[in-house]
C-alpha cells in the first residue's frame, strides 16, 4: 500500500475515533482533519479547503436558514393544528396524523428543526389527552429521518451526495429523482410505527409531568443522601408515602390522587407533611432508577433523590431525613441550598445551542441569571458528580433550578428546549405565508428549471431575511456550525480517497470479498456496510466516505452509479439503533425518558425492514447494470 494511502488511513482512523468518542468538539476535529491533510501533503491547500466552497456546504447552510424561517414564522403550525383537531383525544389517531404529517414536512426542510418543533407539540398533546409522550417522540424522530429521503432537500446527506456526484463529473440528482422509493421507504416506517410503537416503546414521561399535581405549587428538588443520614439502609417505600406512578399519565379515576399509596400508620402533623414528598427518581452511581423501580432498594450514601412537593413539604422532609439540597453554582463544585421556593425544569441542548462544547463551569448561569445546574443527563445516564468539568453535547438534558424569569432568560439566550412547562399554545402568528411561498418557490423552480439547487437555496435564504421572516442575527444563529464544519472537514477526505487511490483499494477489497456474481447480494451487503457505519459516525461523514467508493465501484465494474448512490443515500438515513446515530435521536431521549435499550428494541427491527426494502426496490427502480 502506498505511503499516502497509509497516511490517509491513519487520518481516517483518528478522526473516526474522535467523532465517535467526541473527546474533542466536532468542530475542532473537523479543523484538525483539514490541517492534517495539508501538513502531510495528502492534499494541497486549495484541495484541503475545498469543503468550505463546496456547493453542498453552501446549500446545507442556506437550507438551515430557510428551515429557521419556517419555524420562526409558525408557517408549519397549521400542520400541528391538524394533529390537535384531528386526533380528538384518540392516541391511535394522534399517532397516525403524526406519522403522515412529519415525513411530508421533513421532505422539504431539515429534519432537526422539524423534531424540535414537534417536541413541545407532542408534550402538550400528551398532557392534554393523558397519554405517554414516550409513545410518540421516538416515532417523530425516526419518521423525520425517513421523510428526509423523499426529496433532495430533505436532509443534508442527499445534498452532499449530489454535490460530490456533480464534482466527479456526474449529472447530479434531481429534486424528486428518488421520491418514488423515498415514499416506500417512509411508508415502511409509518406502517411499522403504527403497528409496534405502542407495544414496544415504554410508558414514560418527563419528570416534570410526574410532578404535575394540581392542588398547589409543586417543585422538583434534588436531595443527596449523606453517610450520616438516618435514612441510610432504609427501604425506599418505608421513607416515602408517595412514589411517582407513570400510569397516572393516563386519565385517572375522578377524585383520585394520582399516586401509588403505601400504607402507613397514623402520623403526627409534621410527620404527615414530611411524608407528603413524592419520589420521582433515584440515581446511584450514574444509574437511573425510576420511582416505580425502587421498591426493593435500600438507600445508600451518595444516592441522589429527585423528589417533588410544596416548599413546606420539602422543608419538613429535609429536616426529618437530614438531607440537604445540592446544586452546582458558578463558584463551587456543589453547595447545600435551603431555599426550595424556586422552579426546576429540564432543558434539552439543541444542535444550534451556544453551550455545545463548553464546560458547565464556563456557562456562568448562576452569575448571569441566578440559575443553578442540578444535573446533566447524557444518553440516558444522569450525571450529578463532576458537572463543572463536563463538556456539553447536543442532546444533553440539563436539570436547572432558579426563578421563572431567570430560567426563561437562560434557556432563550442559550438555545435550550424547555421540556417542562412548555407553552400549550400551538398556533403562532407571523409572516407565515411569505415563508411558505419562499419554500414553494425553491421547490417549484428546482423541479421545473435547470437552475442549480445551490442558487435557489441561497436566494431563498436571502428572501427569508429581506421579507422579515428572519432577522439577520436569527439567520446567522440558525447556521449549525457543527454540521457545516463537519462537511467542510470531511468533504476533503472524500477527495483524498480518490486522489490517493484509497477508494479504489477499498473497491478491490469489496470485490474480492463479496464479488459481483450475485448483484442483489452485493447491493444488500453494500447497504449493510453503509448502515453500520452510519450508526457509528454521522450520516454526512458516512456519505463522504462511501460516495467515492460507490463511484469507483461503478467505474471498475460497469455498475449503474445511480443505483449505488441510492444505496448510500438510503443507507445513511437508516440510523435508528443508537441514540448517537443521528442528532434527532439524541434530542428526544430526555423528553421521552428513553434509555439505550429502547432504541435497540424499537430501532433495530425498523432498520432491518429498511434494509430489506432497499434490497428489493432499489434494483427495481435503478437496475445495477
Amino acid at each position: 500500500m502506498p505511503t499516502d494511502q497509509i497516511i490517509l488511513l491513519a487520518i481516517l482512523a483518528i478522526s473516526t475515533l474522535l467523532y465517535v468518542t467526541q473527546w474533542l468538539p466536532i468542530e475542532l476535529t473537523s479543523v484538525l482533519i483539514i490541517v492534517a491533510l495539508m501538513a502531510t501533503g495528502v492534499l494541497n491547500t486549495s484541495e484541503a479547503l475545498s469543503g468550505f466552497s463546496s456547493s453542498a456546504t453552501i446549500t446545507v447552510g442556506a437550507m438551515f436558514v430557510i428551515s429557521a424561517g419556517l419555524v420562526r414564522t409558525g408557517a408549519l403550525e397549521n400542520a400541528t393544528a391538524m394533529i390537535v383537531r384531528g386526533s380528538r383525544g384518540n392516541p391511535w389517531r394522534m399517532l397516525l396524523l403524526i406519522a403522515i404529517i412529519v415525513p411530508l414536512i421533513s421532505a422539504f426542510m431539515n429534519n432537526t428543526p422539524v423534531v424540535v418543533m414537534m417536541i413541545p407539540v407532542v408534550l402538550s398533546l400528551s398532557k392534554r389527552f393523558g397519554v405517554f409522550p414516550s409513545k410518540f417522540l421516538l416515532p417523530v424522530a425516526y419518521l423525520a429521518t425517513l421523510g428526509g429521503t423523499i426529496s433532495l432537500l430533505g436532509t443534508s446527506t442527499n445534498i452532499l451526495v449530489d454535490g460530490m456526484y456533480r464534482a466527479s463529473g456526474g449529472p447530479g440528482i434531481g429534486l424528486f429523482e428518488f421520491t418514488k422509493f423515498g415514499l416506500i421507504y417512509a411508508g415502511v416506517g409509518v406502517i411499522y410505527v403504527m403497528l409496534f410503537a405502542n407495544r414496544i416503546l415504554p410508558d414514560r414521561a418527563p419528570l416534570a409531568s410526574l410532578a404535575a399535581r394540581k392542588d398547589s405549587a409543586v417543585y422538583i428538588t434534588e436531595l443527596t443522601v449523606e453517610a450520616t443520614n438516618s435514612a441510610v439502609g432504609k427501604l425506599v417505600p418505608d421513607l416515602f408515602r408517595f412514589i411517582a406512578d407513570p400510569g397516572r399519565a393516563m386519565p385517572p379515576a375522578p377524585a383520585q390522587r394520582r399516586h401509588r399509596r403505601i400504607s402507613k400508620p397514623p402520623a403526627t402533623e409534621p410527620a404527615r407533611i414530611a411524608n407528603s414528598v413524592e419520589l420521582l427518581e433515584l440515581v446511584r452511581e450514574g444509574e437511573v432508577f425510576r420511582a416505580q423501580e425502587t421498591n426493593n432498594l435500600r438507600l445508600a450514601p451518595n444516592d441522589t433523590l429527585l423528589v417533588s412537593g410544596t416548599p413546606k413539604e420539602i422543608a419538613a422532609f429535609m429536616k426529618s431525613a437530614g438531607m440537604p439540597l445540592a446544586t452546582v453554582l458558578d463558584d463551587g463544585e456543589r453547595e447545600p441550598q435551603r431555599d426550595v421556593e424556586q422552579e426546576v425544569i429540564e432543558a434539552v441542548v439543541l444542535p444550534q445551542s451556544s453551550v455545545i462544547g463548553r464546560l458547565v463551569a464556563d456557562l456562568r448561569l448562576y452569575a448571569l441569571y441566578g440559575v443553578s445546574v442540578m444535573g446533566v443527563q447524557r444518553l440516558g445516564r444522569q450525571q450529578f458528580r463532576g458537572l463543572r468539568g463536563m463538556r456539553l453535547n447536543s442532546g444533553d438534558v440539563l436539570l436547572l433550578r432558579g426563578s421563572r424569569q431567570g430560567l426563561a432568560a437562560a434557556t432563550e439566550s442559550n438555545r435550550l428546549l424547555v421540556v417542562e412547562g412548555v407553552d400549550e399554545t400551538i398556533i403562532r402568528t407571523g409572516r407565515n405565508w411569505q415563508a411558505l411561498l419562499i419554500l414553494l418557490g425553491v421547490v417549484l423552480l428546482g423541479s421545473f428549471t435547470e437552475i442549480p439547487i445551490v442558487s435557489l437555496a441561497l436566494a431563498g435564504a436571502a428572501l427569508m431575511v429581506i421579507t422579515g421572516c428572519l432577522r439577520p442575527g436569527e439567520a446567522i444563529r440558525s447556521l449549525d456550525a457543527s454540521s457545516l464544519l463537519l462537511l467542510a472537514g470531511t468533504i476533503p477526505l472524500g477527495a483524498a480517497m480518490e486522489a490517493t487511490g484509497l477508494a479504489q483499494t477499498v473497491v478491490d477489497w469489496l470485490l474480492n470479498t463479496v464479488g459481483t456474481a450475485n448483484p442483489l447480494l452485493f447491493l444488500s451487503m453494500f447497504f449493510l456496510m453503509t448502515w453500520i457505519l452510519t450508526e457509528l459516525l454521522s450520516n454526512n461523514a458516512v456519505a463522504v466516505l462511501v460516495t467515492p467508493i460507490a463511484l469507483s465501484l461503478a467505474q471498475s465494474t460497469g455498475m449503474n452509479p445511480t443505483a449505488l448512490l441510492r444505496v448510500v443515500i438510503f443507507g445513511a438515513s437508516c440510523s435508528f439503533v443508537m441514540p448517537q446515530g443521528y442528532q434527532t435521536n439524541a434530542i428526544v431521549m430526555g423528553p421521552g425518558g428513553y434509555r439505550f435499550i429502547d432504541y435497540v428494541k424499537f430501532g433495530l427491527p425498523l432498520s432491518l425492514l429498511c434494509w430489506l426494502a432497499a434490497t428489493i426496490f432499489i434494483p427495481i427502480f435503478w437496475p445495477l447494470y
